[in-house]
């Protein structure tokens, strides 16, 4: 009896510690766009110009330009949800609404897999991804 009762608890814990058993309790990542190297997303439109847009853009142009030369790479956003998968394992999901406004349209999130996203404000300058990029 008591072999049967240790065989069912060895069971038991080899069960719990069944890999391909978590693996099912994953998100369904078909629905995300799925981002796990250094890069700063964005999302493609065709702007009507105006003042205020092609202000905009050419702020955006700046922020794009200086993570570049960071080692950051492009990545146009294919899906309206994004999943971000950090070195630690750990995922950031992030749904995308759809944009009100030209500064909406032009957001840029910028995503290292050591760190979490960071949203950049095209309000600001370029002082904010240098705080990104030490910390």
């Amino acid at each position: 009896m008591k072999k049967i009762l240790s065989l069912l608890t060895v069971s038991s814990l080899l069960f719990a510690c069944n890999p391909t058993r978590n693996d099912e309790q994953k998100t369904d990542r078909s629905a995300y766009d799925v981002i796990t190297e250094k890069v700063y997303v964005y999302r493609e439109f065709k702007p009507a110009s105006d003042p205020l847009t092609d202000s905009v853009l050419q702020l955006r142009q700046q922020m794009t330009d200086y993570l570049d030369r960071q080692g950051f790479k492009r990545h146009m956003a294919g899906k309206d949800s994004l999943l971000f998968h950090r070195e630690n394992g750990q995922e950031v999901i992030i749904d995308l609404p759809a944009p009100q406004d030209i500064w909406e349209r032009s957001s840029i999130i910028v995503f290292d897999p050591l760190k979490n996203p960071l949203f950049v404000n095209l309000h600001k300058d370029t002082t904010q991804l240098n705080h990104y990029l030490t910390k």
